[in-house]
């Protein structure tokens, strides 16, 4: 079983200023470095067969962990093995496919974990679509950010399953 979801920061948190930084500036015009590094921080967690292999406890950037997201789905849709990536943190989660499974790893802790490839694009697939609806409802203006179109409902459509 796969939970995968994250949080928007509430009023208040120090975090919640990466998004309202955003209506200080055109959003459709923010690059790609500055959506990675400075905006949209959320809690995110994805637990497998109750193993954390992203924990809540910490904060990453929405649109970095998303585009890590896109290039970890087309690879595996693709039969190939890959990896997600932290912009602000050096552990690397492992994902290698195994006939019709995906083991999971991390460079950080030593649990394994394994899931049916269907159910983990499934899971990526929806995360994605969650964070392109979250995003471009909280800001209108990013849904004309070419970085945020690479990750939208449209793209997500085309991408070619296995």
């Amino acid at each position: 079983m796969i939970r995968f979801s994250f949080e928007v920061p509430k009023a208040g948190s120090p975090w919640r200023d990466t998004w309202d930084r955003a209506f200080q500036v055109n959003p459709a015009a923010i690059s790609e470095m500055d959506l990675c590094y400075k905006y949209f921080g959320v809690s995110a967690e994805l637990v497998v067969d109750e193993v954390k292999v992203i924990s809540s406890e910490g904060h990453v950037t929405l649109v970095d962990l998303a585009l890590s997201l896109c290039h970890a789905l087309s690879r595996i849709s693709s039969g190939e093995d890959t990896a997600i990536g932290f912009t602000e943190d050096d552990e690397v989660i492992r994902l290698r496919r195994k006939a019709d499974q995906v083991e999971i790893t991390s460079s950080k802790h030593q649990w394994q974990v394994s899931v049916e490839q269907e159910e983990l694009v499934g899971a990526f697939d929806d995360f994605l679509r969650e964070a392109h609806t979250r995003l471009t409802e909280n800001v209108p203006g990013l849904a004309d950010n070419p970085v945020i179109q690479r990750f939208s409902p449209e793209w997500m459509d085309s991408m070619p399953r296995e």
